[in-house]
């Protein structure tokens, strides 16, 4: 325990989340060990736990960022995703007469972090933010995994919808409707908004082509209001 009854270990992981936030490109294990002063075999495992935790998660080349869980953490706030893509999302609501959601990964699972019914519609779905299914169940979980790198054995449908640019599902979550996702191509540095896709859901007469339309424009705007941010 440290100093004034607080706890060193949590202290510390803190620390670790902190340090990688402050960081423009995520850091390495030696890195978080140089600016704890630690043993690296103690950054090592802090870093272990928090990612477990999906706190933290590891690029290809072996840097340290912020993972998804990261984000949910702030959804209940004013944060900086929400005052973002909230306009985003309502507006590709509105246009498309659907409900429109982003959602995000976390471990293998897709969940929802923002939605929106359109302003003046009678009847939508209710997909409440929080909402999870599998990644390679829904379109929004399958646009999630398109926007990664292809991986040897994927589900044909990630591979289909990264061709496509989009997603399209029909009564894989709820019988009846049909969800249009894109990834968001975040900008880089926003290392923990990576696993992103926006779309929509509904049910009935759902203008498919024009759904379609609607959603790659509300991805690439978020992509583009990201980068001016």
């Amino acid at each position: 325990m440290a100093a004034g009854g607080t706890l060193q270990t949590l202290e510390r992981g803190i620390a670790v989340l902190q340090a990688v936030a402050a960081s423009e490109s995520g850091l390495r294990i030696a890195e978080i060990a140089e600016r704890l002063g630690v043993h690296r075999a103690i950054a090592y495992r802090l870093v272990n736990t928090l990612a477990d935790q999906h706190m933290l998660r590891r690029l290809p080349g072996g840097k340290i960022v912020l993972g998804s869980a990261s984000l949910l953490l702030g959804l209940n706030a004013e944060g900086a995703l929400r005052t973002l893509a909230g306009p985003i999302v309502q507006a590709l609501a509105d246009r498309t007469q659907a409900t429109a959601f982003l959602s995000t990964a976390v471990g293998e699972e897709g969940v929802a972090v923002l939605t929106s019914t359109p302003k003046d519609a009678f009847l939508n779905i209710n997909y409440r933010v929080g909402s999870r299914h599998p990644l390679t169940r829904g379109a929004a979980g399958i646009a999630i995994l398109a926007g990664r790198g292809a991986t040897e054995g994927e589900p044909e449908s990630v591979t289909n919808a990264r061709e496509l640019g989009y997603s399209l599902t029909e009564g894989q979550l709820q019988k009846g409707a049909t969800g249009i996702a894109s990834p968001v191509p975040m900008p880089r540095e926003f290392s923990v908004w990576q696993d992103l896709s926006i779309g929509v859901v509904g049910v009935g007469e759902l203008d498919h082509d024009l759904a379609i339309k609607e959603v790659l424009v509300a991805a690439q705007e978020l992509a583009w209001a990201a980068a001016q941010a």
